[in-house]
C-alpha cells in the first residue's frame, strides 16, 4: 500500500505551516494591539499634544519676531519723516519770520510806525497780534514805541503765517524787553485780579539759546508762559545792519499736539519717543518712567542710564538708524529701533511690547487642544467598529489563505527544485546561472530566475570593473595628492618670513581635514613699512573649497596690493567673489595691516573668528571686534576698520575655526578659552613654538576623534 501524504515535499509544508503561523501570530498580534491601544493613545496623544504646543508656540514666535522686526523697521522709518516733517515746518516758519524781521530792519525808512496793543480777552480763541512788556520797561518811551511800531508791520504776515500753517503762536522777542506775539490765547495773559501780567523775552530759554548760539535752535522741554503746558520751541536770531542782536523770532511746539499727532497712526502695543541731543526725552507715547517729558532742569540723560541697553540704543540712534534690539524696560521687555532726526540732530526710538507677539501662539495651542480632544473621541469609537469587522475578516481570510496557501505551495515547489539543482551545478567552468523553460511561471518565481540570471552575468561584468576601478582610484589618489601640494605651495612657507625686516617675527601653519583644504593664511609686504595680515576659512571642504580658497587668495593679496583700508579690499572682495558665484559658497576673512614701525595693526572683520592679542601686561585675550557679513553671501555689503595697538614684545595669534571647535570622542569643543589658556602659559615663547604647542594641546584633547575641519593657525610678535 503506497504511504500518502497531505503534503509532498519541505517546501510544500512548509508554505502551509508558515501560512497557518503567520494568521495565528497577525491573530494574536491583532487582539494584543487593539487592547492596548486604547491606553496607549491618551499617552501619545498627550506627548503628542505637548510636543504640537511646543512647536507652535516655537513656530508662532518666530514668525511673530520676523514680522514684528520688519513692521516696526518700516513704521519707525514713516514716522520719523512725519516727525522730521513737523520740524522742517517749524524751522521754516521761523526762518520766514526771521527773513522778514531782517529786512525790517535792514531798511527801517521803508515802513511806516504800525498800531499795536496788548492782548484783548475779547480775541480769547482767535489768531491776534498783540504787544507785552517786561517789568520796568516805560511803554511812552519814544526808542520802545519806536521799535514795536517798527515790528508791528510783521503782525499781518504772522497772522497769515499762523492761519496757513495752523500753529499755535508765532512771536519776536526784542533786546529792550518787549514782545511781539500772534496767538489765540489773549485772554490767558491777564491775572485773576484783571491786571495784565509782565513778559521778559529776555528771561526765556528759546531766546538765550538763540541768541548765544547765534543760528537757529530747537530748545529743551520747558513750561510755557501762558498755558502752562510744556512746549518745545524753533527759535532763531535776527541781526541788524550793524550786526547787533535786534530781535528773536520764534514758534512754540506743544508737547500733548506732538504726541496726539503720532499716536494717531500708533497701533497696539507700539510706542513712539523722541529723544534729543543731550539725550532728553522730549515727547513720548509710552507711560514707563524713564520715557517721560520732563523739562530741562528735570530732564534725566538716558545714554548715562543704569538700563544699559536703553542707554546704548540711545547713544547709537543718535548717530545712525540703528537694528532692532529686544530691550528690557520695567513693565516688559519691548522690540526698539531707533532713526535720526536729521532737521533737528535729534532721534526718535520707536517700539513694540515683546509680550503681544505671544498671544497668536496662545490661541493657536487653545484650539489645537479642542481639535485634539474631538479627535481622540472619534478616533476611539471608530477603533471600536472596526475591531467587530476586522474579526469577520481574519476568520473569512484564515480559510481563502489556507486553500491558496496549498495550491501556491505545488506550484511553487516544482521550479524551486529545479532551480536548486542547477545552482549546485555552478562553477569555474560554469559560472553563469541560465534561464529555462520550467522558470516561467508567470510569477515571481519567473522574475527571480530572470534577475538571477541577469545578476550572473552582471557578476561576472562587474569584476572586471572592480578592476578597472580600482585602477582609477589609484589615478584619482595621486592626482589629489599634487594637488595637496599644489595647495600647500601657494601658502607662505618660508620660515623666518622676510628676514631683513626684523621689526617682526611670523609663523604659520594649515593643516587640513581632507586632501585638500578651505582654509588660507597669507602675509606679504604692501610697501616698505606695511606689512598684509589674512586668515580665512572657505565654507565647505574637499576639492571644491580648495578651488574656491585659491581664487580667493589671489584676489584679496591684489585687491589689498592695490591701496586702500582693510574695509575697502574686504568691499572689493566681495563684490568680485559675488559677481559669479553660482555655487553660493562664502569665504570668512580676517585681514590686517601691520605699520611695522608703530606697531598699530588696521583691520577687518568679514564673519571670522576674534583674533587673540597678548597686551603689554604679557597676557594674551580675545578682542571682541565687530564682525562684518561673510564674503560672498550678500552685494552691496559694507565693513567696517579697526585698530589693534601692539607694544614690543606682544603678539598677534588668529585661527579658523577648526581650532575652537575641534571635538573630542565625547563630543566637547575644544574652545577659545582652552586656546587662550595655552597662549598664556607659553606668552614668552617665539610664534612657532606658540603654534606648535597650541597643535600639541590639540592632539591631546581630540585624542582619538576623527578631525573633522581645517587647522589654520598664525602668529605674529612685533619687536618694534
Amino acid at each position: 500500500m503506497k504511504n500518502r501524504r497531505l503534503f509532498k515535499g519541505g517546501i510544500e509544508r512548509k508554505v502551509i505551516l508558515l501560512v497557518l503561523s503567520t494568521l495565528v501570530i497577525a491573530l494574536g498580534a491583532y487582539i494584543f494591539l487593539t487592547l492596548s491601544q486604547s491606553n496607549m493613545l491618551s499617552e501619545v496623544a498627550g506627548e503628542a499634544n505637548q510636543r504640537q504646543k511646543e512647536t507652535i508656540s516655537e513656530t508662532t514666535t518666530a514668525i511673530m519676531d520676523g514680522v514684528v522686526t520688519e513692521n516696526v523697521k518700516r513704521q519707525s522709518a514713516l514716522e520719523a519723516q512725519i516727525t522730521d516733517d513737523m520740524f522742517r515746518s517749524a524751522k521754516s516758519r521761523v526762518m520766514m519770520i526771521a527773513d522778514f524781521a531782517t529786512q525790517v530792519f535792514a531798511h527801517p525808512e521803508n515802513y511806516t510806525p504800525h498800531a499795536y496793543a496788548p492782548p484783548k480777552k475779547e480775541n480769547n480763541g482767535v489768531l491776534a497780534a498783540h504787544v507785552l512788556m517786561a517789568d520796568g520797561t516805560d511803554p511812552e518811551d519814544p526808542e520802545v514805541a519806536a521799535s514795536l511800531g517798527l515790528v508791528a508791520n510783521m503782525s499781518e504776515m504772522m497772522i497769515s503765517l499762523s492761519e496757513v500753517t495752523n500753529v499755535a503762536n508765532a512771536y519776536l522777542g526784542l533786546p529792550n524787553g518787549t514782545f511781539l506775539s500772534v496767538s489765540r490765547n489773549s485772554g490767558e495773559w491777564y491775572l485773576e485780579d484783571g491786571s495784565l501780567k509782565s513778559y521778559d523775552p529776555r528771561t526765556r530759554h528759546w531766546y538765550n539759546e538763540a541768541a548765544e548760539g547765534g543760528e537757529l535752535v530747537f530748545s529743551d522741554v520747558e513750561v510755557d508762559a501762558t498755558t502752562g503746558l510744556m512746549n518745545v520751541v524753533c527759535a532763531m536770531p535776527v541781526y541788524g545792519p550793524d550786526g547787533e542782536l535786534a530781535a528773536v523770532a520764534g514758534s512754540d511746539l506743544y508737547i500733548d499736539d506732538i504726541q496726539a499727532t503720532l499716536g494717531a497712526s500708533e497701533v497696539e502695543g507700539g510706542f513712539r519717543v523722541a529723544v534729543n541731543g543731550d539725550g532728553h526725552v522730549i515727547f513720548t507715547t509710552l507711560q514707563e518712567p524713564e520715557f517721560q517729558a520732563r523739562i530741562s532742569a528735570e530732564a534725566a540723560d538716558l545714554r548715562q542710564s543704569a538700563n544699559t541697553q536703553l542707554a546704548d540704543l540711545v547713544t547709537d540712534a543718535l548717530q545712525e538708524t540703528t537694528d532692532v534690539r529686544r530691550i528690557e524696560m520695567e513693565n516688559g521687555r519691548y522690540y526698539m529701533i531707533g532713526v535720526p532726526l536729521k532737521t533737528v540732530g535729534w532721534s526718535l526710538i520707536t517700539g513694540f511690547d515683546e509680550g503681544l507677539t505671544v498671544a497668536p501662539g496662545e490661541l493657536l495651542q487653545e484650539k489645537y487642544s479642542e481639535i485634539q480632544g474631538e479627535a481622540v473621541g472619534e478616533y476611539r469609537q471608530r477603533i471600536r467598529k472596526d475591531q467587530h469587522i476586522a474579526m469577520i475578516f481574519v476568520a473569512a481570510l484564515a480559510a481563502i489563505l489556507l486553500s491558496v496557501g496549498t495550491f501556491v505551495s505545488k506550484r511553487i515547489a516544482r521550479p524551486l527544485n529545479t532551480m536548486t539543482k542547477r545552482l549546485g551545478e555552478l562553477g569555474e567552468g560554469n559560472p553563469v546561472f541560465r534561464m529555462e523553460d520550467e522558470y516561467r511561471t508567470g510569477d515571481e518565481i519567473q522574475i527571480f530566475a530572470e534577475k538571477f540570471a541577469t545578476l550572473s552575468q552582471q557578476t561576472v561584468e562587474y569584476v572586471k570593473e572592480v578592476r578597472r576601478v580600482t585602477a582609477e582610484n589609484e589615478r584619482i589618489g595621486t592626482e589629489l595628492d599634487l594637488a595637496r601640494r599644489i595647495q600647500a605651495d601657494m601658502l607662505p612657507s618660508q620660515f623666518p618670513a622676510f628676514p631683513e625686516k626684523t621689526e617682526k617675527d611670523i609663523f604659520a601653519s594649515m593643516r587640513p581635514a581632507k586632501e585638500v583644504g578651505g582654509d588660507f593664511y597669507d602675509f606679504f609686504m604692501l610697501d616698505e613699512d606695511h606689512m598684509g595680515l589674512v586668515m580665512a576659512d572657505v565654507s565647505g571642504k574637499g576639492v571644491p573649497a580648495a578651488l574656491f580658497m585659491m581664487v580667493s587668495m589671489i584676489l584679496t593679496q591684489n585687491f589689498a596690493k592695490d591701496g586702500g583700508k582693510p574695509s575697502e579690499v574686504l568691499a572689493k572682495l566681495n563684490e568680485k567673489i559675488c559677481q559669479n558665484n553660482r555655487m553660493q559658497m562664502f569665504v570668512t576673512v580676517w585681514l590686517g595691516i601691520l605699520d611695522l614701525k608703530t606697531g598699530k595693526i588696521t583691520a577687518a572683520n568679514a564673519g571670522h573668528e576674534y583674533p587673540v592679542l597678548q597686551g603689554p601686561d604679557g597676557t594674551f585675550a580675545i578682542v571682541k571686534d565687530k564682525h562684518g557679513f561673510v564674503i560672498g553671501g550678500l552685494q552691496g555689503v559694507k565693513y567696517k576698520d579697526y585698530e589693534l595697538q601692539m607694544s614690543k614684545g606682544s603678539k598677534l595669534f588668529v585661527y579658523t575655526d577648526g581650532v575652537p571647535e575641534a571635538t573630542n570622542a565625547q563630543g566637547e569643543f575644544f574652545g577659545t578659552e582652552r586656546l587662550v589658556e595655552v597662549l598664556n602659559e607659553n606668552a614668552g615663547e617665539k610664534p612657532e613654538v606658540l603654534v606648535d604647542r597650541v597643535h600639541l594641546r590639540l592632539r591631546d584633547f581630540v585624542g582619538e576623534a576623527e578631525q573633522f575641519d581645517d587647522i589654520t593657525m598664525m602668529c605674529v610678535e612685533y619687536r618694534g
